[in-house]
């Protein structure tokens, strides 16, 4: 069982060290070196702390977990039984849209077992690379150069004569080896040195044990150039898993970003464009038949001699027997009536004549409010009969639980009628 310190806070709630003994000023001043290295993005600096805006997700620093959570009602509690209601919710929206891997690990089991969702992340990872070292770890053929007593491979002329114009006796060549130490390994066993940098005590025992497999492998420092260079094939494939984890694991890691104290790893989404995905994965995987449900299309909207300018609903849907249209707009916002924006309005406009939609929906999650009845703009173009938009709610829960997809897709179909 962890056991390290976690926070788990609600977005655009304030977190200041002078409230809590785990959050220090060492990690108030770390995050915010980190924050600004981002554009400040991800939060606003207050006075002995921070508030947290649209992004949610984890950060881990210097023996903490901070555990952002999702929400969306008017509930002011922050009970625990609220918290991990909301983690559920996260955990289900990054599962659908595949950010992080985590489909053999139940919500249920979630609680049980970890902390947080960090925690269960680093198990699978281990777990992985157990499994993969139980099927015996692939070789593969490198490029390597050396010295040698004895010409191997094919001479490098200009290292030959740089290094040994002593000593003849030498040839400085270029051969082929078979063996373990090659990028794949690389890549898992600077994952593994990821999680013994952050502290992760109730690992340390699994870690040191994993590495001592690793003994022969070079350490190697890790960027994104090098997952590119990664092709997975038959032989490969088994790592898959375990190469995306290690990527997420070390992409996201941030090495003594300030006053060399604090390693971070940091696992944050912006919320609107996690919301956005969510409903774009769920509808297109429970669409009716013969219908389409496509996403972020773009068209052009304004051009100039040297610029283009171009706009992009959230989703789209065609069904495809009639060839009628409707656009879906995503906001996650807790909105305090159900009556639409100038700006929102104007934007469904547009995007109603540039898709030839008779129909668009702007689609917030629910707190206590109902749908709006369609209001029709006073505008038609391209053979319309209609053009109309409205608001739409849709709660995600459902007895403090994450709703079914299925449900949920079908109360949003039915919202266009």
């Amino acid at each position: 069982m962890p056991t390290k310190n976690l926070i788990q806070v609600f977005e655009y709630e304030k977190l200041r060290f002078t409230d809590t003994n785990d959050f220090t000023e060492s990690h108030f001043k770390t995050l915010v070196k980190f924050n600004e290295t981002h554009d400040n993005k991800y939060f606003k600096p207050i006075y002995n702390g921070i508030q947290f805006n649209s992004y949610v997700g984890i950060i881990q620093i210097g023996g903490i977990t901070i555990e952002i959570l999702p929400k969306a009602d008017r509930n002011t509690d922050s009970t625990q039984k609220e918290k991990d209601t909301w983690q559920g919710v996260l955990l289900n929206m990054l599962r659908i849209c595949k950010k992080i891997q985590i489909d053999t690990v139940s919500e249920t089991q979630l609680k049980k077992r970890y902390h947080s969702i960090l925690d269960a992340y680093f198990e699978m990872y281990l777990d992985e690379i157990e499994q993969l070292i139980k099927r015996g770890f692939i070789k593969k053929y490198r490029k390597r150069q050396s010295n040698k007593l004895a010409l191997k491979g094919k001479m490098v002329f200009s290292k030959n004569l740089q290094k040994n114009i002593v000593h003849k006796e030498r040839f400085y060549c270029e051969h082929s080896e078979y063996d373990k130490n090659h990028l794949i390994h690389q890549i898992l066993l600077e994952g593994l040195n990821v999680l013994e940098s952050l502290k992760t005590s109730f690992l340390s025992d699994r870690i040191n044990r994993l590495k001592f497999q690793f003994d022969a492998i070079e350490k190697k420092t890790i960027t994104n150039t090098h997952f590119k260079k990664i092709v997975i094939n038959r032989k490969s494939k088994p790592y898959e898993r375990a190469l995306n984890i290690a990527k997420m694991l070390i992409l996201n890691y941030s090495p003594n970003i300030s006053y060399g104290q604090d390693n971070m790893l940091t696992l944050l989404f912006d919320m609107n464009v996690l919301w956005e995905e969510y409903i774009f994965r769920i509808l297109h995987k429970n669409k009716p038949e013969n219908t389409t449900v496509s996403f972020q299309n773009k068209k052009d909207f304004w051009k100039s001699s040297n610029r283009t300018k171009t706009i992009r609903p959230d989703i789209v849907i065609t069904e495809n027997n009639t060839h009628t249209t409707y656009v879906i707009d995503t906001k996650w916002k807790i909105r305090d009536n159900n009556n639409p924006d100038d700006n929102d309005l104007k934007q469904m406009f547009v995007y109603n004549l540039h898709w030839q939609s008779e129909k668009s929906l702007l689609l917030f999650p629910k707190t206590y409010q109902t749908d709006s009845n369609y209001g029709k703009y006073q505008h038609l173009s391209h053979n319309m009969t209609e053009n109309k938009c409205k608001l739409g709610f849709i709660s995600v829960l459902e007895n403090d639980r994450m709703k079914n997809e299925k449900l949920l897709s079908q109360e949003i179909f039915k919202k266009l009628d």
